[in-house]
């Protein structure tokens, strides 16, 4: 990436000062419960780290504000909320997740009188069902495994009307959609949005899902750490769903444990990987802020766009 040209590169050290006169906390209880299953994040990485970057997200939503009441007022409209929405990428097992759910607890602190909603892209994949007829079962988290279009209208409902918005729910443990459960959306301040398709431009469309972000985030590491981070929570996945029967990983955690890391390491070659590399990799450079991470989840720089 030639961060030089398009983005401030921030090192941690500088970082961390701009969290002076910080109102903002949070105790280790209230960080473990936003934690993802094989995350390290510590306090002191929300404060070097997660408060600073909200001061920066305080710039673009105090202007998203200020734009939009003076949009309403020269069209002599009603007054009404257009909720912010914040896009968060990154690979598979980079720990978009926490980063999410930092960000908006941290927001919630931040904006008490705020609405802020969080949602994943998960929900918007296709149900196995439908995956299976379509032949690309193995292509699941690529971009023809979402149902794009629906994800695009639920995110005009969000941004442009006042109604209620739905979106199906993924569930992890049974490896598809829930049956007949969804999320509402319902008028939202803010809405962050995650997930390793939100900054993606599928061709032959005239909008994207990135076209509705006003501020988006990265997460970024280098191949081998998130492979690392990938297989160390594929372990911990067998580890938890070994007493669970209706778990969809119940059979293979109960398996031979060496056959089924050997699977999970030609998963992550043949599919994460190539995911990565062709498909979300190349929307870094379209991301606000670049959160970078080095090994066991060190947050050790971000990259700030120029422009």
């Amino acid at each position: 990436m030639d961060d030089k040209k398009t983005y401030y590169k921030i090192e941690r050290e500088t970082l961390k000062t701009y969290q002076l006169n910080n109102s903002l906390r949070m105790t280790n209880q209230e960080l473990q419960s936003l934690k993802a299953l094989n995350d390290r994040v510590s306090l002191i990485d929300v404060e070097e780290v997660y408060v600073p970057i909200v001061k920066v997200f305080e710039l673009y939503y105090q202007k998203h504000i200020e734009l939009h009441q003076k949009k309403q007022e020269l069209l002599e409209q009603k007054k009404r909320t257009i909720p912010f929405i914040v896009g968060i990428s990154g690979s598979v097992a980079v720990g978009k997740s926490t980063t999410a759910r930092l960000v908006q607890t941290l927001l919630e602190q931040k904006y008490p009188d705020k609405k802020i909603d969080l949602m994943t892209t998960d929900g918007f994949l296709y149900p196995t069902k439908v995956l299976q007829e379509k032949g690309i079962l193995d292509k699941k988290g690529f971009p023809e495994s979402y149902d794009m279009e629906r994800l695009i209208d639920f995110l005009i409902s969000v941004k442009t009307e006042t109604k209620p918005a739905t979106a199906p729910i993924y569930s992890h443990e049974i490896y598809d959609i829930l049956p007949n459960i969804t999320q509402t959306i319902d008028s939202p301040d803010i809405l962050i949005v995650e997930g390793i398709n939100v900054l993606q431009l599928p061709p032959n469309w005239d909008i994207y899902v990135s076209d509705f972000f006003d501020w988006s985030i990265y997460v970024d590491a280098d191949e081998e750490n998130i492979e690392h981070w990938f297989l160390e929570r594929f372990e911990l996945i067998l580890d938890k769903a070994k007493f669970q029967p209706e778990n969809y990983y119940y059979q293979l955690a109960n398996d031979d444990r060496q056959k089924a890391v050997k699977m999970a390491k030609n998963v992550w070659k043949t599919i994460n990987l190539k995911n990565l590399h062709e498909y979300i990799l190349p929307t870094r450079q379209r991301a606000d802020l670049i959160i970078h991470k080095s090994e066991n989840h060190y947050i050790d720089k971000v990259f700030l766009k120029k422009y």
